[in-house]
């Protein structure tokens, strides 16, 4: 799954906001379970047509010319091309505003090799991650580390 409105909720859940239509939330809540393909740089324009086609219509996987392997671990597809996969299983789905908001369990997370630094730890610089900007109706780069959570805000304490 690929889609615009999604965020981390928990050290180990996401929260996402998925349309009612969408073959993919067919395929979720008939499975529940789900893998989210995190977009990057190189994977813009897969990402962009698999946001802007339904795959009730087109058949996206063919269209788009990507390669699909079964998850190991859940009942869902992984989209090789992406570099970093997050496999998820559904805690809790709610109806609002006539969508669906959903919680998922990350019970595991696929990394290309590319990604990783020499520690084997997914180096988020590599992977050049991008966002939808609502604001300018476009996608961004995810940029430069400004701070350590958890550690900037003590030297407030220290007043």
């Amino acid at each position: 799954m690929n889609l615009a409105w999604g965020v981390q909720c928990g050290y180990h859940e996401v929260s996402l906001s998925i349309a009612r239509e969408h073959k993919t939330t067919e395929n979720m809540l008939l499975k529940k379970a789900f893998t989210i393909s995190l977009a990057t740089k190189a994977t813009k324009d897969i990402a962009d047509y698999f946001g802007i086609v339904s795959g009730n219509k087109v058949d996206k996987i063919e269209k788009s010319g990507v390669h699909i392997v079964k998850s190991e671990n859940i009942d869902a597809p992984i989209i090789e091309e992406f570099p970093l996969t997050l496999e998820c299983k559904v805690i809790d789905i709610q109806e609002e505003l006539g969508d669906y908001r959903v919680v998922a369990e990350i019970i595991n997370t696929l990394a290309d090799e590319r990604v990783l630094n020499e520690k084997g730890e997914i180096d988020v610089d590599k992977l050049e991650l991008i966002t939808f900007d609502s604001l300018t109706n476009s996608y961004r780069i995810l940029g430069e580390k400004v701070g350590q959570a958890f550690k900037d805000g003590t030297k407030i304490n220290e007043r």
